[in-house]
């Protein structure tokens, strides 16, 4: 019988991969960071249906499937020195490909349970930062800074959260 019982959300896990190319590449991708953040926002498929409009058809127009866009996802966490996630959007800022950091990563976004066991899981190909937000800075504010990264991406898939991410 399934488990039915209702997930809590502020469990969850973000990491980041890159593939190796040409004949360097591995069966199993690198993990280059990770990091555990407090909200996390974006994780949606929106499919825009074709408007088919038939003649002799007066009872509504024909919907066929259409192109499939993704949000941007939003992850945020308590400001923390520099990182990789940093490093990562610093680098395709420069427009450099040196160095373990690669343009796009794949992500991969673990919702874990109170035993701390993997239960869902999503994967973000070929992840690109957009923007990356700093906390504000209010000395008269006694809150935890809080950082955002932005990330496009070119597909959302459900994925094994015991595996680690395989090319796709």
């Amino acid at each position: 019988m399934t488990d039915l019982a209702p997930l809590h959300i502020f469990r969850f896990h973000a990491e980041f991969y890159v593939h190796l190319l040409g004949s360097q590449a591995v069966a199993s991708p690198t993990s280059i960071c990770e990091g555990s953040f407090t909200e996390c926002t974006g994780l949606e498929a929106t499919m825009e249906p074709k408007v088919i409009k038939e003649g002799g058809r007066n009872y509504g127009a024909v919907q066929r499937a259409g192109p499939v866009t993704f949000a941007t996802v939003i992850l945020k966490r308590g400001i923390i020195p520099p990182s990789d996630l940093w490093g990562w959007f610093q680098r395709v800022n420069d427009g450099s490909t040196s160095g373990a950091l690669a343009y796009r990563l794949d992500a991969k976004i673990t919702l874990f349970s109170e035993d701390g066991t993997g239960k869902l899981a999503w994967k973000l190909v070929r992840a690109l930062p957009i923007k990356f937000k700093m906390a504000d800075l209010n000395a008269s504010n006694f809150e935890v800074g809080i950082e955002e990264l932005h990330l496009a991406h070119e597909g959302l898939y459900p994925t094994n959260p015991l595996e680690r991410l395989q090319p796709r």
